[in-house]
């Protein structure tokens, strides 16, 4: 008998996120995402509480109203301003911006179009006001060790962080 999710037991799962209304896969989670269940909630309460039960090679759709988790769109989080004013690296649609305001509170922006004379950026979540489908496949349901239930994630043993990977935000 296979192991079911519950709290305390370390999960693996791939996912991705459909636009309910185009059908448009909007992102793709490939490379296994690990938690431990009931300890480390990475995903909309919902997704969590559909992932209850459910067993490795269990494939599940949970639907999520973005209305109701990030809220409406806010077009005031919309800017567009003059091509040269925009440095040549952020000069690129998908790329994220980290803004501060003068309060000193940071938000992502995301940059949405780009043409010869101008760019814009939206600060809104990308799955706000947005009905999506989160369509999850399970790869591993164990009990999870002591550390992994105390940071609420997988712990790779032996593992190296590469210094010149880590850029300051």
């Amino acid at each position: 008998m296979s192991e079911t999710i519950q709290d305390g037991k370390f999960v693996e799962l791939t996912y991705k996120v459909t636009d309910k209304k185009s059908g448009h896969v909007l992102t793709r989670v490939e490379f296994p995402l690990g938690y431990v269940h009931g300890h480390n909630e990475i995903l909309a309460p919902s997704v969590h509480r559909e992932l209850e039960g459910k067993s490795v090679g269990d494939v599940i759709e949970a639907p999520i109203d973005g209305k109701q988790i990030f809220g409406p769109r806010d077009e005031s989080l919309v800017f567009t301003d003059h091509i040269e004013n925009v440095p040549e690296e952020y000069r690129q649609i998908g790329t994220s911006i980290l803004m501060e305001n003068d309060k000193g509170q940071t938000r992502s922006f995301l940059v949405t179009r780009v043409d010869d004379e101008t760019l814009s950026v939206d600060g809104n979540n990308p799955l706000c006001g947005r009905d999506v489908v989160f369509t999850l496949e399970i790869l591993t349901v164990r009990d999870a060790t002591d550390d992994e239930t105390r940071t609420g994630e997988a712990i790779i043993v032996g593992a190296d962080i590469d210094p010149s990977l880590m850029r300051p935000v």
